[in-house]
């Protein structure tokens, strides 16, 4: 079987930039919530069988109370946040497992489904569909793959080191030194995407990287101002880490064939 995780925070996001507005007969906007079903339907139609969603049910998380700048639902669209509990409503209506993140984030429930789907022999691939660079991380061999649903681009291992330089395994490293703007932490100063590469690709985590640059074995532009910056901010970065680090021991399901799609429970939006 082949299971497939979606990101229903990013597609309702993708969604209600791409679509026109629409209301239900109660006046609620729905546009968005609608272009969602519709695109799993398709998916459905095409052959899929076992799905999951993760939702954001609220924007904050945990990470909020370890770095004050992690992201939240400030500036989202009050039209587009209302559409999130519409979204959960309508998925279970659509017989469609669906997970609402309260203390976690939705993508902590991608990484923990994709764990637990891999670890069943009866699963030939698991499918991640979403475009963050976060579930990355995720990504095992052919087996575990990432796949951007817009671009209809995939991602197995080899794929993630062609876009980012480095394995799976480091991307957290990776955005723990290079920042990541979309979920509010800065990384460190004056490590880029190309150094920070450069140096995970050989030494994988941040704690194999020398202190000292002149025992670096790997090239990289202005190594003596990289490596003070890293000691100095060594507990910065470990902590930028953390928040990249996703969750995989979340308790979601017992067994994945309950992510088998049998139906609508009753008609959705």
């Amino acid at each position: 079987m082949i299971v497939h995780l979606i990101d229903g925070t990013y597609e309702l996001f993708r969604h209600y930039y791409a679509l026109p507005s629409a209301r239900d007969e109660r006046g609620r906007e729905v546009a968005a919530v609608r272009g969602v079903l519709t695109s799993l339907r398709g998916m459905l139609r095409d052959g899929a069988t076992h799905i999951g969603v993760a939702t954001d049910h609220v924007i904050e998380s945990f990470r909020n109370g370890l770095w004050p700048g992690y992201k939240t639902g400030e500036g989202i669209d009050p039209q587009l946040f209302a559409q999130f509990p519409l979204l959960e409503e309508a998925l279970v209506a659509e017989g469609i497992v669906v997970w609402p993140m309260v203390e976690f984030e939705a993508d902590d429930a991608l990484a923990a489904a994709a764990a637990a789907a891999a670890a069943d022999p009866r699963v030939e691939r698991v499918v991640i569909c979403t475009p963050d660079k976060d579930l990355a991380q995720c990504v095992r061999g052919t087996r575990v793959l990432q796949l951007n649903r817009r671009t209809r681009t995939f991602f197995d291992e080899a794929g993630i080191r062609a876009k980012f330089g480095v394995s799976p395994a480091s991307i957290p490293d990776y955005l723990a030194l290079v920042g990541d703007a979309a979920d509010g932490f800065p990384g460190l100063p004056g490590w880029g995407a190309k150094s920070a590469a450069a140096v995970l690709a050989h030494y994988e985590h941040l704690e194999a990287i020398p202190a000292d640059p002149r025992d670096w074995t790997v090239r990289v532009t202005n190594p003596g101002r990289l490596a003070p910056i890293l000691q100095l901010e060594r507990d910065k970065a470990l902590l930028f880490r953390t928040l990249a680090t996703l969750r995989t021991d979340i308790a979601l399901f017992d067994d994945v064939e309950s992510l088998r799609w049998e139906g609508e429970t009753r008609i959705g939006t």
